[in-house]
């Protein structure tokens, strides 16, 4: 199966990093996108999502490392969504070598203490890093149960439900959700 070359930006409608993170590939069967076509993609993805600074030199198998953490964060979630068990190995590697450095530094202008973080942008695993944080806090929320998957036909994409009544079903209003009330209403009327 051939995938497709990027077309359109990414989609960010999940309303969860680590979810925007598992749809930057959708569709099924023919109509299959891959937001990640190389590194310079990635680095556009992660600039957008404002986790690396813009000009950030893509680091030696960023591509191959994000389709790995994304992949195995496709399988948690969805492992999380059947209180099951997936493999964590990629996932706890990216955790481990990506680590910010986090330091507590005196600021003598303001004469006050401040925590200093550094996230490590000349590694893979140190670019990935906040997703795969993101993944951890997902999965360990009390509110994961309002993570769902689209409901219209042929959609993937994960959401995190945060509305008020918790009954979002499309990952989009106004892509799935008006494609699939047409449908609904053509249904009705026998059209």
């Amino acid at each position: 199966m051939e995938i497709k070359k990027r077309s359109s930006p990414p989609l960010f409608l999940a309303d969860n990093l680590a979810l925007d993170f598992i749809n930057s590939e959708y569709g099924t069967g023919d109509d299959r996108h891959d937001c990640f076509d190389d590194d310079t993609s990635v680095i556009d993805w992660l600039e957008t999502a404002g986790l690396a600074p813009k000009g950030v030199v893509a680091p030696p198998e960023l591509l191959a490392e994000a389709r790995q953490l994304r992949d195995a964060a496709r399988a948690v979630v969805h492992a999380a969504m059947k209180s099951s068990e997936a493999d964590l190995t990629v996932i706890n590697r990216i955790l481990e070598k990506g680590r910010p450095e986090t330091r507590l530094k005196w600021d003598q202008d303001t004469q006050r203490y401040h925590v200093d973080v550094r996230s490590a942008t000349d590694s893979a695993e140190g670019l990935l890093w906040p997703v795969a944080d993101a993944l951890v806090k997902l999965v360990t929320d009390e509110k994961f149960e309002y993570v769902r998957q689209c409901e219209a036909d042929n959609c993937i994409l994960l959401f995190h439900d945060l509305s008020k009544s918790h009954r979002r079903r499309w990952c989009s209003m106004a892509t799935c959700g008006n494609r699939m009330k047409v449908a609904a209403f053509r249904n009705r009327k026998g059209v």
